[in-house]
């Protein structure tokens, strides 16, 4: 099956650098970079079965638009936006299937692609589901082929609802990115502060370094959410100063040093 890749900043151009060095034969559509199997023009996707956007999520809706030009009804396309919500609205010709692959870096750019980024990574998927009084809830035409396909990049499917996204990406993306931004908009001004500060300033505030058309989109089209996960972490720091702090803190530890160990 041959696969279309639209966008190769960091996240296209991984899945452009994995799909080559699987030996799936892949085509990429790119306004910034040049090369072998990479093109200008949509159309020389018309023949993929397989179809990722990783465009800017400001920008993902109108290339959808355009697919709907030439692409194929059973073509099964999906995007890589870090919301769901928008996304999912319309009904599309095609089998789209919403997507969010949970890796990254703070970096851009195809410079910054590497093969491998997905391994181990969560992938979520936001799939339209139908419901059978005798069969349940059914995914839709061409889950299983994209799941499939995901797993050979190296990444663990979940799937969800498009709402349920969104509220969990506030919670653990998009608000710790503004907590970080905000962190380093604080203490900007204290020169002493920023010369003493080492590698816990320096990793509490990474997600300063995020890409910011990607941060204005998620501030911007996330913005209830990211307040009620703001309002939420208000209160959990009201509950843990002003409880039990010894205990709660030594159950925290023992439950985040197991978060990430568990997964690898």
């Amino acid at each position: 099956m041959k696969v279309g890749v639209i966008g190769l900043g960091l996240i296209g151009g991984s899945i452009f650098k994995d799909l080559k060095r699987l030996g799936i034969e892949v085509s990429a559509v790119s306004q910034s970079q040049c090369g072998e199997n990479i093109y200008k023009d949509y159309t020389v996707l018309k023949d993929c079965g397989i179809i990722f956007v990783c465009s800017a999520m400001n920008k993902t809706l109108a290339i959808l638009d355009e697919l709907e030009k030439f692409v194929k009804s059973e073509t099964i396309v999906t995007d890589v936006c870090s919301l769901k919500g928008f996304v999912s609205k319309k009904e599309r010709p095609y089998r789209f299937i919403p997507s969010h692959p949970m890796a990254g870096t703070e970096n851009k750019g195809y410079e910054s692609s590497m093969e491998g980024l997905f391994k181990g990574a969560k992938w979520v998927l936001t799939p339209k589901t139908k419901f059978s009084e005798s069969t349940g809830y059914l995914l839709p035409e061409g889950t299983k082929e994209l799941i499939d396909l995901i797993e050979k990049l190296g990444a663990i499917p979940v799937i969800t609802t498009p709402e349920e996204h969104d509220r969990a990406a506030a919670m653990i993306s998009h608000m710790p990115m503004v907590l970080a931004q905000a962190l380093f908009l604080s203490v900007k001004d204290n020169p002493l502060a920023l010369d003493m500060a080492a590698s816990g300033f320096r990793d509490m505030t990474r997600l300063a370094l995020s890409n910011e058309e990607m941060a204005c989109d998620m501030v911007t089209m996330n913005s209830e959410n990211i307040q009620n996960a703001l309002l939420h972490l208000y209160k959990a720091v009201g509950d843990l100063t002003a409880g039990d702090y010894p205990k709660t803190i030594t159950s925290i530890k023992a439950e985040r040093s197991k978060m990430f160990t568990a997964r690898n």
